[in-house]
């Protein structure tokens, strides 16, 4: 009778290696420019429902002047949202602080539910978005990339100021608005109040007032951008 040993292989298997790729500087470019084309399109999509809901044929009762003057107002608040939404972004880039790059993420991500209802509304009105977005964007998104090279506490003061004025601009269209334009109203409101978060999550997270010649400066963008956004 023979007996067969069976001699277990106890030599180390050799290791299969990881391959681990990392997000490049190209990566983030690609992204960015993809998140652009969505924005610019108009192919970008809301993550909550348009606060307005569905349009009735009873919404339709303003006058060719209100549907022209709301449909202004609705193009600078669009062209407000593609701003924003690009200076956050551009902020977020350089920005080390993780916790306070997912704050600027998530409010960018906000400002593009903004940007999609002002489009539904302008869509609704019959008419478009400004010719000038691409630059305001491209603008937007360099002036958030400076702003985060000065530290946390200014990269947080630019959001605060911006949506201080954007608030302000808010208030403005509410009181300009026809007063029977509730479908508008309805989006300005929960964008004000979106716009307001903002701002105290950005104070509440350590934002420092910035100086005032910024500021005057800021708004002297705002003015030439909301002046020509209006028309075209």
């Amino acid at each position: 009778m023979t007996t067969s040993i069976q001699v277990e292989n106890t030599a180390p298997k050799a290791s299969v290696p990881k391959l681990e790729r990392r997000p490049s500087l190209f990566d983030t470019v690609l992204t960015e420019i993809g998140h652009a084309v969505h924005v610019i399109s108009r192919s970008a999509q809301a993550s909550r429902p348009n606060p307005a809901g569905k349009p009735t044929a009873q919404d339709n009762t303003l006058s060719p002047e209100e549907a022209r003057h709301a449909a202004g107002l609705m193009r600078v608040n669009h062209v407000g949202e593609v701003c924003a939404q690009a200076l956050y972004r551009g902020q977020a880039l350089m920005t080390q602080d993780e916790s306070i790059k997912a704050l600027l993420y998530e409010a960018a991500t906000e400002e593009v539910d903004h940007l999609v209802w002002c489009d539904d509304r302008l869509k609704e009105l019959g008419s478009r978005p400004s010719i000038f977005n691409p630059f305001w964007y491209a603008a937007s998104l360099g002036l958030g990339v400076v702003a985060s090279r000065a530290g946390t506490p200014y990269n947080l003061g630019f959001m605060a100021e911006t949506e201080r004025q954007v608030e302000q601009h808010l208030d403005s269209h509410l009181q300009s608005l026809p007063p029977h334009d509730t479908r508008s109203r309805k989006i300005v409101e929960q964008m004000r109040l979106d716009e307001i978060e903002h701002r105290t999550t950005a104070e509440n997270h350590g934002a420092k007032a910035l100086p005032a010649p910024i500021k005057l400066a800021m708004r002297f963008m705002s003015k030439v951008m909301t002046t020509t956004a209006y028309r075209i």
